[in-house]
Formats: C-alpha cells, structure tokens, sequence
C-alpha cells in the first residue's frame, strides 16, 4: 500500500490529506499556527496519520505541500532588509511604478509602499540596448564598492534588475555573481532568472517581491524538509505553484515568487480534475474559506491562466493598486469573504462584511478565544446553519454565547435583532462573492451564466447555492471532502513548471533559429526542475505559447500552439490562432495590422495523475438524522439535517434541507434539490 500526504495552510485552517493508493482518504483539519507554521503542520500530520493508524516511516509516496508563506510575508511585511540594484538612474523604478492611475477620479489615490526603500535601492553604472547589445560592462571597482554599501545597509537579500535584461542578462549575471561571492550570507536573484519579461517595472517589482521572499522560503522549506526526516518521512517535499504544477523544495524555495497563490491554485485544478471525471467542459469553482473566497473560471476542463496578478492591493477589487508580478499563475478572484471576515457598519450606517479577518487567532467570537466581532461565522451559527456542538465532528465546540453577544453588539448600532443582523451579514456575503465571480467572468469576456458552480472550501458548501442563485448558474455541486479540496488538489497536480521569456519579433519577421534558442534554454530548465522532482525525460510533456498583439497595443493575448512552432514553422497556423482568440476576447479584429509576438512560454510537465474517488457514497438511501430550527430563509423554519455519510448514489433530498459532514456542512434553501452523483458528489439544483 502506498501512502501519499498533502498539506494545505490557509489563513485560518491547515488542511492535512492522506490517501491510500486505494483512493481512500483520510483527512483533518487544524487551526493555522501563524508564529510557527511548521507547528500546525505537524500537528495535523500527527493527527491524521494516528486516524490512519498508520506511522510516520508508511508514508512511502509522495509529500505534497501548499502554503501562505509567501503572501503573509507579503501582505504583513515580516521579510527582512532586502536591496535593489537596478541600472544608474533608475533607481526610483518602484515609486514611480508605471504612472498608472487606477481611479481617475480618486485625488487621494494610493499604493502599497514599496518593499525595498529609497536607502537600499542602488544604481550601477552599465547599459544593455533593447536588441540586446551590451554598450556599458560594470566596472570590478565599482562592484566591489557596491558590495560593500550593501553589507554596510543590513540587507539580507538582493535583487538585481537592469535595463533589458531580458534580451541579454550578461550585465546582471556578472553582478550577482561577483555579488554571491562577496557576500557569502547574502541571497541574491536577478529579473533575468526570474522575470526575464518585457517592461521595467512589473519586472523589477516581481524580482524585488522574489529577492523579498527568499531569506524566509529558503530557510522554511529546508526545514521543512529537515523535519519530515526527522519524524520518519523520508520523502522530499513537492511544493504547489500558482500556476498549477509541483516542484522540489530547493526550487521553490529559490523562487517563492511562484507560491503566491499556492493553495488557491490547488483549488481551481482540483475543480479541473472532477471536470474531466463528470465530463464538464465549462463551470466556475468556488472556494470559500476562513479568510478569503476564490473564483476560478474552468475552459475546457482548464483553468484560465494569467501571467499577471497583483498582491498586497490597496482596494481589493482596483486592479493596478497592489504590487504587480509577472509569473505564470491560475487566473482567480479573491475577496476577503471568508468564514473569519469581520462584519463592520461604515461611515453611512451600512453594514459591509469583510475584507479584515478574525483568522485563526483570536478568530471568531464563536471559536471562544477572545474573538469579539460578528463573522460570517457567527452569523452561520446564529441563523442554524452549522451546529455548535458538531463544529469538526465535535471536537472544536463553539461559544454560542460569545456569537449572540457579538451579534447583539451589531444589531443594537442597527437598529435590529441578533438574527436579523446573522441575515443581513449572510445576504451581504453572499451577494459580495456573487459580485466579484461576476466581474471576473465578465471581464474576461466569458458568459457565465448557467455555468455549474463547483463549490469547496471550509464555508463554501455552505453559501453555493445563494451564490448560484444571484450568478444564475446551472447547478451546485459539492464534490466529496470538499472542505480539504484544495490538499486534495495538490496530489492530483502534475509536476509542472511554466517559464517565459520576452523576444518582441513581428510575425512576419521571427528568426527560426533565434526562437529555437530561446524555447531550447526554456524547456532544459524546465526538464532540470522536473527531474529534481522525481521525473524522467520520457515522461515529460511540453508546451509552447505565446503572448501576441497587434502592432501598436500595449496589451497582449496569450496563446497556445497544437503543435511546437519549432518544427512546423507555421506562420500562418500561428496567426489563425491569435486572431481567433482575440475574435473571442475583443469581438473584432484589425486584421490590416501586423501581429507581434511578445513573449514565449513553455510549460513542461510530468505525467497526469489517476483517478481515485475520493468518496464512498452509503449502499442504501438513509434517513435524516434529526430535525432543527434553522432562521436563514424564514424565522423557526423547521429543517431536516442529513449525515453526508448516510447518503446512497441516486438519493435526493429535497430542500430546505442542511447536510453535514465532519468538516463542513452543505445548504440547501427552499426550492432547491439535492442529489447524489456515481462519483458521490452532491449536485444541488433548482426546481
């Protein structure tokens, strides 16, 4: 028997999955440790490997882990000093960021600070020209000198961005690695390892947000590494990417840029992955959890894929006022409407949910350790939605007391009862989570009503279907163990790796032989991380893309090749694809104008993972285990509550109806029905 692990840390709950090579899963849920990760981590391993009953030295197969690391480092600004180097003159690059003004109309616009301060930001006298060609080498002098400055300053990391690294990174490569040996302690990275894209800012600010990063990453994943052997656990770490594969520990860790949205990602290719079992080509999942809420668009049993995003936003839904990074990462929506969002009244008396979280510590007022704001939460467990007594299967009891003080305290400043205030925090979640998936899908030129919504995460089954209803959606459908969805996701991910390179080329104009050096450098670092990772070339699958536009936009279309441009050299094949998906996007096409080629990416990937269900549905229809008053759709609305254990294949329920499980619990309103799916899903639909 193989045992394989998967840990997922989120804002508020560290996920932990073990499964057999069955299929067969054993899973647990604890609350996040935020002064030491690793604390919680083995903590719930513990856990569920002694529910397993099996030790620590069984687990034989593969060690999978997603975590928030990176972005609490970010948002909370717990990294240490870190340096910019960038070319002689540039060097307020991250102040002046691109002179975008994501609110025309705001006088008081703002933007997060920069990671790297005025003090440490350092300029180098070299130059390299767009086309590549190297006018201006840095002097050995002045390297020495700048080494110096830097170790004088404190900082423990260093990112290097010159000017046009891109086309030709030999200036910044000089420099880390005179840099590398003359400060031994010191990390050091540059824009053309990990951000070799055209555009100065997004690049040095993605390069300073990895050099950032690293001194905590590095350290963390190593120990994480040196702590499963310790406890037994031979294997080496697989660590999740945003863009939805896994890669060794030693490079993530050198590139923590990439983890961001680790655990989201995981998500959104665990809805993939029950897209292609049920035979769905389209539908949105959604993830609520105890901090944020994620959407994810699903095209063709794929997520959409971005190679630009935002952390630490100043206005969670003003895109261009965060720090901007340019890596490979699942396209997603996040809003700060999880289970631990804080419900608050604003300066007009109006009541608002969110973004604050009450996280794991203190938390809600519910979990009873010294929480004292009404959460979405609360309100879950005033209207009878959850049961104070059966929160994780009974062995986290909630304060009942402690959510009725908090839900006074907010329903006295407006003017309503404890109940009627739960209803107004549940409606304007709801409705908030609608809103966003809502943008999301419109922006991206996508139609998304009647997609089905694949609903996951510790709250989501518990909101899906007031979601659905406001989005117009097809159908609910809560997969099994859908609470540790996203750990699940991490151990049916490939190995992956997405790399890209800028080269502005018109179509018409590509040199072959130039191409075939770029797409070669890509795929052999590509192949590199993959071995680290435990695969073989013959395993490896590879996949080229393109970001493209018309001559003279400023934005590009990403878009994938059927077949490797290297061997077919298709112009014209190359062209048709670019200007369908611009049709698609756009709804036009200037086809009069030549088309260029931005940047080129390649994914190389390990071989897709088996199905196993993760759920084994009752063989006989069972009955409801009790009945209870529920308040979220009328007041004392007697409803039937179901163990999801005793559900058969082909059962229904009808709604309203509340159906519960150790780890989360799903609703069902009035007017809908629920049915039990072969693989064992629960599919929600409105009469």
């Amino acid at each position: 028997m193989t045992y394989s692990l998967a840990v997922d840390i989120g804002g508020t709950f560290t996920d932990i999955v073990l499964r057999k090579s069955d299929g067969s899963l054993t899973v647990d849920k604890t609350l996040t440790t935020h002064d030491d990760l690793l604390r919680g981590f083995f903590g719930g391993v513990h856990a569920v490997l002694a529910k397993a009953g099996i030790e620590a030295r069984d687990v034989n197969g593969v060690v999978v882990h997603a975590t928030t690391v990176v972005t609490n480092a970010l948002i909370e600004r717990k990294g240490p000093p870190t340096a910019l180097v960038v070319t002689e003159g540039f060097r307020d690059v991250l102040v002046i960021r691109n002179e975008h003004r994501y609110d025309m109309y705001d006088p008081q616009i703002e933007f997060p600070e920069p990671l790297v301060p005025e003090h440490l930001t350092f300029g180098l006298a070299e130059r390299t020209l767009a086309d590549g060609t190297v006018t201006r080498v840095p002097d050995d002098a002045e390297i020495e000198a700048l080494a110096a400055a830097i170790r004088a300053s404190g900082a423990q990391s260093v990112a290097i961005c010159f000017l046009n690294a891109f086309a030709n990174p030999a200036n910044e490569t000089k420099v880390a690695g005179a840099l590398t040996r003359l400060l031994q302690d010191v990390f050091v990275c540059t824009s053309s390892d990990v951000a070799p894209q055209i555009r100065e800012y997004p690049r040095a600010s993605t390069t300073t947000v990895n050099a950032y990063a690293m001194p905590i990453s590095l350290p963390y994943l190593r120990r994480l590494t040196t702590r499963l052997d310790q406890e037994g656990i031979g294997q080496t770490p697989l660590i999740m990417l945003s863009s939805g594969g896994v890669v060794g520990a030693e490079t993530a860790g050198r590139n923590p840029v990439r983890m961001i949205e680790s655990g989201p990602a995981a998500g959104a290719l665990a809805a993939c992955h029950y897209a292609e079992i049920l035979g769905i080509d389209r539908l949105m999942s959604f993830d609520m959890g105890g901090t944020t809420a994620k959407a994810c668009l699903i095209e063709n049993r794929t997520p959409l894929v971005t190679g630009l995003f935002e952390v630490d936003r100043r206005y969670r839904f003003k895109e261009g006022s965060g720090i901007p990074v340019t890596v490979p990462s699942i396209d997603l929506i996040e809003i700060g409407a999880g289970g631990g969002s804080i419900a608050r009244i604003d300066d007009l008396g109006l009541l608002k949910v969110g973004p604050d979280s009450a996280g794991s510590d203190p938390g809600p007022a519910c979990y009873g350790r010294g929480g004292q704001g009404a959460t979405v939460t609360d309100a879950d467990l005033m209207l009878g939605l959850i049961d104070a007594d059966n929160f994780l299967g009974g062995e986290m009891k909630l304060d009942r007391a402690a959510t009725e003080a908090a839900l006074t305290r907010l329903g006295s400043a407006l003017g309503a009862s404890p109940v009627q205030a739960a209803r107004g925090i549940y409606r304007v979640v709801t409705e908030a989570m609608a809103n966003a998936a809502r943008s999301h899908a419109t922006d991206r030129g996508v139609d998304y009503r009647g997609l089905p919504l694949f609903a996951f995460g510790g709250a989501g089954p518990l909101h899906a279907c007031g979601v659905a209803e406001l989005l117009q959606s097809s159908s609910v459908i809560v997969p099994p163990q859908s609470s540790v969805l996203s750990a699940f996701g991490t151990l049916v991910t490939p190995v992956r790796l997405d790399l890209v390179r800028s080269d502005l080329v018109r179509l018409d104009a590509v040199d072959w032989a130039r191409v075939e050096r770029i797409l070669g450098d890509l795929e052999r670092e590509g192949r590199a991380a993959l071995r680290e990772a435990g695969c073989t070339d013959a395993e490896m699958r590879i996949r080229i893309g393109a970001d493209m536009r018309y001559s003279g936009q400023q934005n590009e279309v990403p878009v994938t090749f059927a077949a490797d441009p290297r061997r077919t050299r298709d112009v014209a094949a190359i062209a048709a694809i670019f200007a369908e998906d611009y049709r698609v996007l756009y709804g036009v096409n200037p086809s009069h104008v030549p088309m260029e080629i931005v940047t080129w990416r390649v994914v190389v990937e390990g071989p897709p993972i088996r199905f196993h269900a993760a759920g084994r549905p009752a063989a006989a229809a069972g009955e409801a285990r009790r009945v209870r008053p529920v308040h979220a759709w009328q007041d004392d609305q007697p409803v039937a509550v179901w163990n999801r254990a005793d559900l058969a294949v082909g059962q229904t329920i009808q709604g309203p109806a509340i159906i519960e499980e150790r780890e989360t619990t799903t609703a069902i309103p009035p007017g809908w029905s629920a049915t039990i799916d072969p693989v064992g899903c629960i599919v929600a639909t409105k009469a």
